[in-house]
């Protein structure tokens, strides 16, 4: 049975249908989530609360100063704007980067399995949507300084801290697996099985003593009918050593398989960056193609 636990949260109830990882298309997104009217209400004013506020009310996030997911949602709303008017945005540009960031942290939250590669695979074609000219597939609003600005500032501030965002945003879930085997009888329960491990001896040796003390049949009748209760075949004894060290080696393979799974997703994001901040200052094999034309006229 597959249970779900929410951060902070400690009932468990049954999971829903999860969605796996996968692939989203980018579309351009110029004024998708902020109007020119939101833009100039969020520039009223350059005050902190009264930005957050603004942001509040337009996303419904009006609990974001109980609800921390709330808040950490309104915290990277309001740091995107600021990087836009730090960088001398206009209003296009301030919507446009607020969508992107907006639609990648949605990715990044929808499901609670790893998909670090969709997203920022996502986020690169969201990017490339809006800076390179070819309608009606994209349009060229950011030019190549922009976009590695936009791509050095989200990587050190989302991509950087993605598990975190993953951690306070999606459900923890847990499998509890049990396994039957065919001709063996079913293991009992944790409790039980202490039970039977811990009590013998000392409830036998209780028995024993009250038979020999007293004349009366009452303890004679309890030990022999907690008696069948005790005895263990050695076949099983021998079967659950088995299952217990087979378990014991797969969980440690397991654990193995984990840490090479992140020590090589972190080596993957490193490479990605290495590529981001040497790809965007290269000039394209076109452009550079006008320029010997121009040369050469």
């Amino acid at each position: 049975m597959i249970l779900i636990t929410d951060p902070g949260v400690e009932t468990k109830q049954p999971i829903p249908h999860l969605i796996q990882p996968r692939e989203h298309k980018a579309k351009i997104s110029v004024w998708a989530d902020l109007t020119v009217d939101d833009i100039d209400k969020l520039n009223e004013s350059l005050n902190a609360d009264h930005n957050k506020h603004v942001l509040a009310d337009l996303f419904e996030l009006e609990d974001y100063k109980e609800n921390l997911k709330s808040g950490i949602t309104v915290d990277l709303y309001y740091y995107t704007i600021q990087f836009a008017r730090e960088n001398n945005f206009t209003k296009e540009k301030t919507s446009t980067l607020f969508s992107i960031i907006k639609k990648t942290h949605e990715v990044c939250i929808e499901t609670p399995f790893g998909n670090l590669e969709q997203t920022f695979k996502y986020f690169k074609d969201l990017l490339l949507c809006h800076a390179v000219k070819r309608p009606p597939h994209s349009i060229d609003l950011f030019d190549a300084d922009e976009v590695r600005k936009i791509s050095e500032y989200t990587i050190n501030t989302y991509f950087r801290h993605f598990k975190m965002y993953k951690y306070a945003f999606t459900p923890l879930v847990r499998l509890d697996l049990s396994m039957n085997y065919v001709g063996v009888p079913d293991s009992p329960p944790p409790s039980e099985a202490g039970d039977l491990e811990g009590e013998p001896d000392g409830d036998a040796c209780g028995d024993e003593t009250k038979v020999e003390g007293d004349d009366g049949e009452g303890p004679k009748e309890n030990a022999s009918s907690e008696q069948p209760e005790v005895i263990e075949s050695p076949a099983r004894k021998e079967l659950r050593t088995m299952i217990q060290t087979f378990l014991a080696e797969e969980i440690k393979k397991m654990k193995i398989s984990v840490d090479e799974q992140i020590k090589t997703t972190e080596e993957v994001i490193q490479h990605k960056i290495e590529a981001v901040d040497g790809g965007v200052t290269k000039k394209s094999p076109r452009a550079s193609a006008k320029g010997k034309r121009k040369e050469k006229n």
